[in-house]
């Protein structure tokens, strides 16, 4: 039987080193379906093992070690839940509803706005405030809609769960562009780390300050979307306070 050879410019060349990289493309796909974020990052390195030429059971190996390594990790979240829980039996999430209530100027959109600005500069610095367990949802979320309710009076549970989806998004967009502009941050070694492998010589310094465009970029990104969030909360509870018709039971 005579082979066939496929034309050049249908073949597809794919250097080695690329191919490492496929645990990105898991995670995209994965987050893009949203599926358990916890499954997608486990599938992704498994496949970069196995890219790598690792063995099954050495990935897996390598993920005990490098959890017990790095448990104190989640010690901050494990110890600052109880001190959260206690703080909002006593009553944390209304005190910050009702201080922000006595603002006039203020909205759902520009209360997280206003977060992810200060966010943005202190982890910058070096300086960590925030966090989704620690500030975002005993205070930030709860002074959101508490700015929202001011407005607006009762708010409907969608709108609700809304308002405190973009609470989340604006500690994770002011934490995640904000800490690559600070050099001693993990994110920027593990950048440098890479490029030292790859033979790439790239200074910390000339990343943390291409971070900034970047952070500039996700703020302006974020102002549009909080802006969007307001038209959508006043519509909202617009449509949801409009008198229904005659034959509405």
């Amino acid at each position: 039987m005579q082979r066939l050879d496929v034309p050049h410019v249908f073949r597809c060349h794919i250097p080695p080193k690329m191919i490492k990289l496929i645990g990105v493309l898991v995670i995209a796909v994965g987050f893009g379906l949203r599926l358990n974020p916890l499954l997608v990052v486990v599938a992704a390195g498994i496949a970069t093992g196995l890219s790598a030429g690792l063995p099954f059971h050495e990935i897996i190996a390598q993920f005990g070690r490098l959890f017990v390594e790095n448990r104190y990790m989640t010690l901050p979240v494990v110890l600052i839940v109880p001190v959260i829980g206690l703080l909002e039996r006593h009553g944390l999430q209304e005190h910050a509803e009702r201080f922000i209530r006595n603002s006039r100027l203020a909205t759902a959109g520009r209360v997280l706005l206003l977060y992810m600005a200060v966010r943005q500069i202190f982890i910058a610095l070096g300086v960590k405030i925030g966090g989704h367990a620690e500030v975002v949802r005993p205070l930030i979320a709860p002074m959101a809609e508490g700015a929202a309710r001011a407005r607006y009076g009762a708010l409907p549970d969608q709108t609700v769960q809304t308002i405190r989806a973009h609470a989340a998004a604006a500690e994770n967009a002011g934490n995640f562009f904000g800490e690559d502009i600070f050099i001693a941050v993990g994110a920027v070694l593990l950048m440098k780390g890479f490029f030292d492998a790859a033979g790439v010589n790239v200074g910390v310094w000339p990343m943390a300050l291409w971070g900034i465009p970047t952070a500039l970029v996700a703020f302006a990104a974020m102002g549009w979307r909080c802006h969007r969030l307001d038209r959508r909360v006043a519509r909202e509870t617009a449509a949801a306070n409009r008198p229904r018709g005659k034959g509405a039971s």
